[in-house]
């Protein structure tokens, strides 16, 4: 009997899912957990394995094509078996009495990561590798089979295929052939879409950045213990700078919370409580989940809240709700360990604000009874949207935060 294959939904808010490449062709035979597909949604990638054995009697979307999550993207059935019958539009007593085989194939059909399975001395041996590390590495006649991934459970991913192509000349291909001068690479369905997010935030809205600097003194006291107590063997929990920081972001938005708000054009939402975003550098590009309610938090539950989410992002398996612009109130985007004295970061719409931590730098300052000395000061940068927000009120909410941070104790 046919099997219709199925589009998995990914998270409440997830739609619609984009096709990236097929990994059979319509007429091949698959045996079930066999890669059939990758695909998209708007801030993660995953693989789907063949549900079934049989033969790819029909592909319903091509690659590239934006398909509706629990939609037909294609058909398994036996040698000479029509599709047809599967295809029949909803409502109908073809579709009505497929809905069933429909939500078991979308539920039980896991989204992996592609695995090739070469034969090596009779024994089956798993590699993990993207599809686009995988045409990299063909197109650059690099033997994957030889590379130790550094993605998400030891995939291997495009950087891993280019770290093996350091040792050859830039001016050949692996062959001896002059190398292309430049490599067009396809932007990615998350790339277009934080692109798109950008570009209409700065479009849509009136941003304005203002900078100050904060004594970062006490901050650094806490984080020496905690290290010392670390290395003594003490169970003393990793608190971060960063921690730190986002514990005092908190205590600022409970003061000034007309900054923990989202500008909806004809009103503004204040919040009573704080969500507060993170910005998580990842393999795929930039993600900024949500940590709903860390205004009830205490600062080690707000760490090891912090870690997780930001983990999760890196995995992948992070849940897409919480990636949505509207999950959280405030965001928090760190730079400071990539030396960055001074940004303007970019406001995660509908939100009013984002806060830009930067480097530690340290500068002359009075210390007091006529003593000069260097003092380490932290950067901060605020971008608000004037339209909700004006300088003055942006200011005051600055100016309390660093002195939450001056203030710190742990």
């Amino acid at each position: 009997m046919a099997t219709q294959v199925i589009m998995p939904k990914q998270g409440q808010s997830v739609e619609t899912c984009i096709i990236t490449q097929w990994f059979r062709q319509k007429g091949d035979s698959v045996k079930a957990g066999d890669l059939l597909f990758s695909y998209e949604t708007d801030k993660a990638a995953f693989d789907f394995e063949s549900p079934a054995d049989g033969i790819l009697i029909e592909i319903i979307h091509p690659e590239g094509s934006e398909v509706p999550v629990l939609g037909i993207v294609a058909v398994i059935g036996q040698e000479g078996e029509q599709a047809a019958s599967l295809l029949s539009p909803p409502g109908s007593p073809t579709a009505a009495g497929n809905d069933a085989a429909s939500k078991h194939t979308a539920e039980s059909s896991p989204a992996t990561e592609v695995t090739i399975e070469p034969l090596v001395a009779d024994k089956i041996q798993r590699i993990r590798i993207s599809p686009r590390a995988k045409r990299l590495a063909e197109r650059k006649g690099i033997d994957y089979n030889l590379l130790k991934g550094s993605g998400p459970n030891g995939r291997i991913i495009c950087p891993d295929v280019m770290n093996a192509m350091s040792g050859t000349s830039p001016a050949t291909e692996p062959s001896g052939k002059p190398a292309a001068e430049y490599d067009d690479l396809p932007v990615t369905n998350i790339r277009k879409l934080i692109a798109r997010a950008m570009h209409d935030s700065l479009r849509n809205s009136a941003q304005l950045t203002h900078h100050m600097s904060a004594d970062v003194r006490n901050i650094l006291e806490a984080r020496r213990k905690i290290k010392e107590e670390m290395t003594a063997g003490s169970n003393m929990q990793d608190i971060t700078i960063n921690d730190m920081i986002c514990w005092c972001v908190i205590r600022a938005l409970e003061k000034h919370p007309e900054m923990n708000s989202h500008f909806l054009d004809d009103r503004i939402r204040r919040f009573s409580m704080i969500n507060i975003g993170i910005a998580v550098d990842t393999q795929r590009g930039l993600m900024v989940p949500a940590l709903r309610n860390a205004g009830e938090m205490n600062i080690h539950s707000l760490s090891s809240s912090l870690k997780k989410v930001a983990v999760e992002c890196r995995k992948g398996n992070v849940n897409p709700e919480l990636l949505q612009s509207t999950a959280a109130t405030f965001t928090v985007s760190n730079l400071g360990n990539y030396g960055v004295e001074m940004f303007t970061p970019v406001i995660n719409l509908p939100q009013i604000a984002i806060l830009g931590v930067c480097t530690i730098i340290n500068r002359p300052a009075d210390l007091g009874n006529n003593t000069f000395g260097f003092v380490p000061f932290i950067g901060l940068s605020l971008t608000y949207d004037h339209r909700a927000v004006d300088g003055g009120p942006a200011t005051l909410f600055l100016k309390e935060i660093k002195t939450e941070i001056e203030n710190f104790t742990l």
